[in-house]
């Protein structure tokens, strides 16, 4: 005696499946999410909103597979680094306005903390 087994009711269908779009930089490039604008000086002085000093820095969020297999490059995911603007194309991806995608030849500092022994 065979039986047959819907499946239909177990099996979820194409357009349930959840979907996720990335950002994913080709080439010598890297996805940087740009620094917040100073609004404070280290002394503690407050600015304008129309006084805010421009940031050239920000975190890596994502790097091309050509500049992670290029050792000419020492640049890792989540390091913060010091970019010219100059050839960064923005990103505006799901509301986050800060994403740059940035040659890796305009990244000119990589910042690092080095703790003490």
């Amino acid at each position: 005696m065979s039986s047959s087994r819907s499946t239909s009711g177990n099996n979820k269908s194409d357009a349930s499946k959840s979907v996720f779009e990335t950002v994913e930089p080709i080439g010598a490039r890297v996805l940087i999410r740009k620094d917040e604008d100073k609004k404070q000086t280290k002394s503690g002085i407050h600015l304008p909103d129309k006084v805010e000093i421009p940031t050239l820095t920000g975190r890596v969020v994502t790097i091309s597979a050509q500049v992670q297999s290029d050792s000419d490059y020492p640049i890792d995911q989540y390091d913060r680094v010091l970019f010219n603007p100059k050839h960064a194309i923005p990103v505006d991806f799901e509301g986050d306005n800060r994403l740059f995608v940035v040659p890796v030849e305009d990244i000119v500092a990589v910042i690092r903390r080095e703790t003490s022994a």
